[in-house]
């Protein structure tokens, strides 16, 4: 029997039906995938509890934009979410490629971690800041140092495996704002950086010509020789999934506190009425049939490709949340400017996503001309001119430009000229 330490991640029971598709095609001169790549594993109660404790940081990144946010604010709650989904990132490569060899104490650290940074984001301008700073360090060494004796490269995405960007966040523990904040920056761009910057075979390379350059035998003999991380495909197109239904339904929380707490009228009806159905068409678009990405088919993209869309989208999504709770405090006027910019900013982020995954996924020139663009363009021209209606018109209005996808297909689809290849 496994020691609490070295305990696996235990299989929920009642796991959802396999996604559609396959893992990717291995690249040439890459070995053929291990019995954990073509695994048809799921998420375990503890992955879904971690995801849990991530997603409670994104809730209180949310309340960052309440009110009427400038453009410093949104930078502010940018910089936070890519910091708290970089940490969860990491954490969930592990768990990925390690499978059943997870050590549960680790991960329950690395929960904490996350919850320390939550907990910090309400005063994180003021006395906090040293505490979220430390916290994500904390995340990061452990999620790095969980690779020093498994003899793997995480060629894939180099994020969850480096932690030169983690410099600047221990240098500002010293530092105050904003020069804080611009450390902060700096050691995500880096991460970020790299990962782009170095190929996968470079990173793999780099990690074998150190191993072969260790002068002392027995250190060497210590640590195996360092090979590629295999992903498990179908397991991290599930993980992204949850997080992002996660992400939904916490926006759907956050509109429920704003409306309880709010004088129930006819507008305040037509307003959560829309908010409700907006929600549900996003999550047709990312997880319906997706992973967690919208409009990205699993398997498509490699994962340091895929990973920045999801990041990004979901990003996306919590931004809307705020704006959809905020939308409910001006339900009988008109959406202040800042607001109304966020609520159809953050639609154009997610649909933008959207495109960019549908083309890659196979979508051909007629869908982008049709469906891509004007769904990005849509949001852009009701955030610039729908400033005289009330919140719930601009809200079914949205609804509309995220139904526009779906209503197409099954246009295309009645006449047999679907606009997906293959």
């Amino acid at each position: 029997m496994a020691s609490d330490d070295t305990a696996p991640f235990a299989r929920p029971p009642g796991p959802p039906a396999d996604p559609p598709g396959g893992p990717p095609a291995d690249p040439p001169g890459e070995p053929a995938p291990g019995p954990a790549a073509a695994s048809e594993r799921h998420a375990s109660w503890l992955e879904l509890f971690f995801d849990l404790i991530a997603v409670a940081g994104v809730a209180q990144l949310a309340h960052l934009l309440h009110g009427t946010p400038g453009a410093a604010d949104l930078g502010f709650y940018c910089l936070l979410y890519l910091a708290f989904w970089t940490a969860w990132m990491c954490f969930t490569t592990y768990g990925n490629v390690a499978a059943d060899k997870v050590h549960t104490r680790t991960v329950l650290i690395g929960m904490f971690g996350l919850a320390v940074m939550a907990a910090a984001v309400p005063e994180i301008r003021s006395d906090h800041a040293r505490a979220f700073a430390l916290a994500y360090v904390l995340v990061r060494l452990l999620a790095s140092r969980v690779w020093q004796r498994r003899g793997e490269v995480v060629a894939d995405w180099p994020v969850a495996q480096l932690t030169v960007g983690v410099v600047p966040w221990i240098v500002s523990v010293w530092a105050e704002a904003p020069t804080r904040y611009w450390l902060w920056a700096a050691g995500l761009a880096l991460d970020l950086g790299l990962t782009f910057a170095l190929s996968r075979n470079r990173v793999l390379a780099h990690a074998r010509e150190e191993w072969e350059g260790h002068a002392a035998h027995r250190e060497r003999a210590a640590r195996p020789a360092p090979v590629a991380a295999r992903f498990d495909a179908r397991h991290l197109d599930e993980r992204l999934g949850l997080f992002t239904l996660i992400v939904i339904g916490e926006s759907v929380a956050l509109g429920v506190e704003a409306s309880s707490e709010a004088e129930w009228t006819s507008r305040l009806g037509t307003l959560a009425v829309g908010s409700f159905v907006l929600l549900l068409a996003l999550w047709a678009l990312a997880v319906r049939r997706s992973c967690g990405v919208p409009l990205l088919g699993f398997g498509v993209l490699a994962p340091r490709f895929a990973l920045p869309l999801h990041c990004v989208a979901t990003g996306a999504l919590a931004a809307l949340a705020a704006s959809l709770g905020g939308a409910v405090e001006h339900v009988d006027g008109h959406l202040p400017l800042g607001m109304r910019w966020l609520m159809c900013g953050s639609i154009a982020v997610f649909l933008s996503v959207g495109l960019l995954a549908g083309v890659v996924s196979g979508r051909d020139a007629r869908w982008v001309l049709v469906v891509g663009v004007p769904v990005v363009v849509a949001p852009l021209l009701l955030g610039a001119f729908a400033g005289r209606g009330f919140p719930a018109a601009l809200v079914w209005a949205l609804v509309l430009v995220a139904r526009w996808p779906w209503l197409y297909e099954k246009l295309a689809g009645r006449r047999g000229t679907a606009g997906v290849r293959g």
